[in-house]
């Protein structure tokens, strides 16, 4: 059943993706309701993710279940005529605050990719994630086109996805900030692979919510990027952060680093989100979502993501 899906849906999207240009894109987001796994396609390699939780009271033993599991990556991976050493199985469990970003083993299986033109660099081998998420797509096909000439920050920049796509915009500026030297550093790899380096942008390691809560930037961007993790503690900071309860707080003191006519792009991954009044009364905001999100998403709730203008009081 997996392995018919996965050759229908390559297929299908295929064309799409030529079209893009992309050569990363899903192939099969937890269809078939008993098959609950997600697998991406990355320029002929196989990223596959298994999203079961198993019940408490399951008798089932967890070697059983691993079997299973690794003979559904294994049918996807048939289905598309790859070798096994093309295939990556990840299982993503209900993790800790901020785990999904830390080193899960030490494979280095770098591998090469392409979006709208441009080259990013992904690890399938060590991380839950790949480095680029592909939900992102549409978002920051948005950002490129809006980026011309302006000063653009990229917050909680991970991997710097948005930032590349902001420079090959011709953003006047990038300032792109993470907690993570780790991503810092692949983030200027993946600027330097599409020749976009130079002192126009800058880099800065930085808890973003202590960033934030600074008078530093205050009306310097005329463009910026906020995708801030669902739950996060940083090693400086006893207090977690949680983005359903400090959405109003983050999206202030977000909007104060505008300038006029400035343009702030807000996303989270929170299933349950719903904004508050009180964050709505501090700009204009137009809801994206589900139009931010591309045709080979058929979770049409993995995010949520909106347009906001800053009010003259915010």
């Amino acid at each position: 059943m997996l392995a018919n899906r996965v050759r229908k849906n390559f297929r299908r999207l295929q064309p799409w993706a030529r079209r893009e240009p992309t050569d990363c894109f899903r192939v099969y987001d937890g269809d078939i309701p008993e098959i609950p796994v997600v697998v991406d396609w990355y320029a002929g390699r196989l990223h596959v993710s298994d999203r079961s939780e198993p019940l408490p009271d399951d008798p089932t033993p967890p070697s059983q279940i691993a079997s299973w599991t690794a003979r559904l990556a294994s049918a996807a991976a048939e289905a598309l005529a790859l070798a096994p050493t093309e295939l990556f199985l990840k299982h993503h469990r209900r993790q800790r605050e901020g785990s999904q970003y830390e080193r899960t083993a030490d494979a280095a299986v770098w591998h090469l990719v392409h979006e709208h033109g441009l080259t990013f660099r992904v690890n399938l081998s060590d991380y839950l994630d790949t480095g680029l998420f592909l939900d992102h797509r549409t978002t920051r096909g948005r950002v490129r086109h809006e980026a011309t000439g302006r000063r653009v920050l990229n917050l909680f920049c991970y991997t710097g996805a948005f930032t590349v796509h902001a420079a090959a915009g011709g953003a006047a500026h990038t300032m792109s900030i993470d907690l993570s030297n780790t991503y810092l550093d692949w983030a200027r790899e993946n600027l330097a692979l599409n020749a976009l380096t130079g002192p126009r942008h800058t880099w800065l390691r930085a808890d973003v919510c202590e960033w934030l809560a600074s008078d530093q930037g205050r009306g310097q961007f005329d463009l910026i990027v906020l995708d801030p993790p669902t739950f996060s503690r940083s090693a400086s900071m006893e207090a977690t952060f949680d983005v359903l309860r400090d959405q109003t707080t983050l999206l202030s003191d977000t909007l104060t680093r505008l300038a006029p006519g400035g343009v702030l792009y807000f996303s989270t991954n929170h299933r349950r989100f719903r904004m508050r009044p009180e964050s709505l009364s501090l700009g204009h905001f137009v809801e994206l979502t589900p139009d931010s999100l591309p045709p080979d998403m058929r979770d049409r709730h993995i995010h949520r993501c909106w347009r906001i203008t800053r009010t003259v009081n915010a």
